[in-house]
């Protein structure tokens, strides 16, 4: 998701770029007219390749339980190649949380740090694009969304935004340097106040409906995730609901960006379809 959105950012910049795939297969998907190389985190050789003549990267990993590993072969290698500037995209809660995702970015925040690469954090709150699968289905069937939130506040951000974030941090390396930047949406809201605003768009009531958290384990489960992911999303939503982090709405984002952030009503509006009721038998 967010590698797809800072491509679409750096095409339009107009700066010369590469886009890096793990196949063929999946290069051949590139938007027209953009310079791609083949390579994979966890092939050194082809890391060496891919990175022969770049001075800047934009470093991201899906959300897996190789990310330490992959994210430090990537941080090696760049150093082997004097890649000036690298913009590794953390999360939220790297810097105090001592579980799940932002435990594990911590390690490749920790790894770039010493790496001697001139370096910048962004560590995103939750996004915006998140609801198209966690709320969209269900509120197209059954006019609800199912989650173990209760009360807690979230300031969602949209990926387009930590994209042009990034696009901008790589043009002004030196600005930029050595800072860690926590990225939070423009509005904290609660799953509730999330509802009311996905019934706007919907043209119908849409409800939250907030469920145990052993309920949540089992759905995930049920829905084929494996254990270790579903382990590592309940710990995540701990963050939110019982250190109640994840509310804080600052001023770094619109500084960054130069503009006010995308709120989650534009989102909505743009993505209404997908909150839509599904006709009977669709």
């Amino acid at each position: 998701m967010m590698g797809g959105a800072v491509l679409e950012e750096a095409r339009k910049s107009g700066r010369p770029f590469k886009a890096m795939y793990r196949s063929t297969g999946e290069a051949v998907k590139a938007p027209a007219g953009v310079s791609t190389v083949i390579a994979d985190y966890a092939d050194k050789e082809s890391m060496r390749k891919a990175l022969a003549g770049i001075d800047a990267v934009y470093l991201v990993c899906s959300p897996i339980p190789q990310l330490v590993e992959l994210e430090n072969n990537a941080i090696d290698m760049c150093a082997e190649k004097s890649v000036r500037h690298v913009v590794l995209n953390s999360a939220l809660g790297a810097d105090d949380y001592p579980k799940s995702f932002p435990a594990l970015h911590r390690q490749a925040q920790d790894k770039l740090k010493n790496s001697g690469i001139l370096y910048t954090i962004l560590q995103p709150n939750s996004f915006m694009q998140n609801l198209l699968v966690s709320a969209a289905p269900t509120v197209r069937t059954q006019s609800a969304f199912y989650a173990a939130m209760g009360t807690a506040k979230t300031s969602m951000i949209d990926v387009r935004d930590i994209a042009a974030v990034v696009v901008k941090v790589l043009r002004e390396p030196q600005a930029h340097a050595s800072k860690t930047y926590e990225l939070n949406g423009p509005e904290a809201l609660r799953y509730a106040d999330i509802a009311k605003k996905i019934s706007r768009v919907a043209g119908r009531p849409v409800q939250y409906v907030d469920i145990a958290e052993s309920a949540q384990q089992k759905a995930m489960l049920d829905q084929g995730m494996p254990d270790w992911l579903v382990t590592a999303l309940l710990d995540l939503q701990r963050y939110y609901t019982v250190s109640q982090k994840g509310g804080d709405v600052t001023e770094v984002l619109p500084r960054l960006l130069g503009r006010a952030p995308i709120t989650l009503d534009q989102f909505l509006d743009e993505n209404k379809e997908n909150f839509r009721a599904q006709a009977a038998g669709a």
